[in-house]
Formats: C-alpha cells, sequence, structure tokens
C-alpha cells in the first residue's frame, strides 16, 4: 500500500509540472533571454518538486514558479558577468513561435526579440518582476514574495523596468506592417540600393550581428541611418549572391533565415516603428541559431 501512495504522489506530481511547465519555461526563457538556460532552469525545478515535501505545497503551481524565477535570477547574475567578456554584441536566442515552443505566456509581452534584448541592460530582479507581472499577470504581492521583498519595493522594480523600456522602445507596428518593412529592406539590402535603406530605416538605427566570436559578424555595433546604410551596401556584394532566404517566424514577428549551401548563416530580426526600421538583430553564432533551426525542421 505504501509503494502505491508513492507512486500516486509521483504520477500527480508529475502531472502538476508537465501543466505549469510551459509557464515555466517562459518564465525562464524572459528573464535569461536564452532557450538552452531555460531548459536548464527547468530541469532543475522538475528536481528540486521531485525532492520537495509536497505534502506541505498546497499550490504546486506557485511554488514551481518561485523556484524557478529564482533559479533564474541566480543564473542572469552569473550570466552578467559572462556577457561581458563575450565577443561582440549579444542578442537573445531565438525561438520558433510558429509551432509552440512552449514559451508559455497568456499575452505575448517581454517575448520580441528587441524588448528581450532591452530586457538584459535591467537588473535580474528588475526583469523577473517586470516579466511576472507584464508577460504572466502575477499579483505584485505574488512577485514580492517570490523576490523576496515587500510588495512597494516590487511595484518600484517594474515602474523603472517600464521606464527603461518606454524610453528606448518604440510601439511597434502590427505583423503586417512589420513584414512590408523587411520585405522592402530585405530587397534594398541585396541589391545594395543605398537610397531605399536611407528611407526604410530610422535616423538612429541600429545594427547588431552576433556572431559570438566565431562567425566574421561585426564585433561593434552600426549606428545611424548614413553608416548602416552604407555598411549593408558595401555588404551586400559579397553576401547575398550565394545566400537562399526563407521567411519564418521569431518570436511571435516575421524574420529571415540567410543560408548558403544548405547551411543556415544567419537569422535577421528587426524591430520595427511607425518611424521605420529600428533595430537589425542579425543572429549569426551557430550555438544559438542550431536550435531554431532544428525546431523549424521538426
Amino acid at each position: 500500500m505504501r509503494a502505491e501512495t508513492d507512486a500516486d504522489s509521483l504520477d500527480r506530481a508529475t502531472r502538476d509540472f508537465i501543466a505549469a511547465r510551459p509557464q515555466l519555461f517562459g518564465i525562464a526563457y524572459r528573464i535569461l533571454g536564452s532557450a538552452v538556460e531555460a531548459e536548464d532552469i527547468v530541469q532543475e525545478a522538475w528536481l528540486r518538486w521531485q525532492r520537495a515535501e509536497r505534502a506541505d505545497i498546497h499550490e504546486p503551481a506557485a511554488f514551481l514558479a518561485t523556484v524557478t524565477a529564482r533559479l533564474a535570477i541566480n543564473l542572469a547574475q552569473s550570466a552578467k558577468m559572462r556577457r561581458e567578456t563575450y565577443i561582440g554584441p549579444w542578442l537573445p536566442e531565438p525561438v520558433d513561435t510558429s509551432v509552440d515552443p512552449q514559451v508559455g505566456a497568456e499575452r505575448a509581452e517581454a517575448l520580441d526579440l528587441a524588448v528581450l534584448f532591452l530586457l538584459q541592460k535591467l537588473s535580474p530582479a528588475e526583469r523577473a518582476a517586470y516579466v511576472l507581472r507584464e508577460a504572466f499577470d502575477y499579483p505584485y504581492k505574488q512577485i514580492a514574495n517570490i523576490l523576496e521583498t515587500n510588495e512597494a519595493h516590487t511595484r518600484k522594480l517594474v515602474s523603472r523596468a517600464r521606464k527603461h523600456l518606454s524610453a528606448e522602445h518604440s510601439e511597434p507596428v502590427d505583423s503586417t506592417a512589420h513584414r512590408h518593412l523587411m520585405e522592402v529592406f530585405l530587397a534594398a539590402a541585396q541589391t545594395g540600393n543605398l537610397s531605399v535603406l536611407e528611407d526604410v530605416l530610422t535616423e538612429d538605427v541600429v545594427s547588431y550581428s552576433d556572431g559570438g566570436g566565431v562567425r566574421g559578424a561585426s564585433k561593434i555595433p552600426v549606428v545611424g541611418r548614413p553608416r548602416v546604410a552604407r555598411y549593408l551596401a558595401a555588404f551586400a556584394p559579397r553576401f547575398w549572391p550565394q545566400a537562399n532566404v526563407r521567411w519564418v517566424e521569431a518570436n511571435g514577428r516575421p524574420a529571415v533565415l540567410v543560408s548558403t549551401d544548405g547551411n543556415a548563416v544567419a537569422l535577421l530580426s528587426v524591430e520595427a516603428s511607425a518611424r521605420g526600421i529600428e533595430r537589425l538583430m542579425w543572429m549569426m553564432n551557430p550555438t544559438k541559431l542550431a536550435p531554431y533551426v532544428d525546431s523549424l525542421n521538426n
């Protein structure tokens, strides 16, 4: 009878974890900007859930979310030091949202690659507070408990995060307009058409290339409409003639996967507002790109 009781308990624990898992991944991914690290966090949460005194836990989902968020915050603190020695710009790892990659959001808030990129500039606590509030609509009191602080401080964390994002992130256009801007940009980039590039890019546009020190990506951001347009025009003859492009979806937005000789070499995502293209994000790091490409092929 005892063995049956233990088995029943583990079955229930497994069901509770599976039900919560999409949201756990969504929390960890948004805090860390890395699907690989988020999966590691979720796995650790599962191990802790197995070892926990589950009979004393009345809300499994709340317990698991707390464990996941705290683990992600701890990892984010160590990741900050690692990223200080990262070669070139660091960009978030993309996920394929066209096939439900378990980002687990009730809302798409804090999923856009441009927002994830900006979130990394916040402290881990600000990031977690913003994600839990804006993406998952957690009450301030519950967030305060997760962060082991008080409700007033939690409100300040969320407020600071909102102000930072609103200062650096323009209101995005809808997916149709986003796709149109990318199509115009792509045609101009492939032909090196300076006038069209300058027309579609904002005055303060920034181009980031994340090669992770492996691929020949620019190790510094290219800033400003004239510089970015000239850079892309000079780049065009060497890059695009042998390249194949495929329209895909990354983090809820249209994106372009660029391949040469059947191998993916870059994923292009943009931040687009009513003003035009604000940010270009070229994911060229093979380690980050490979899981995304694999998800497309599954």
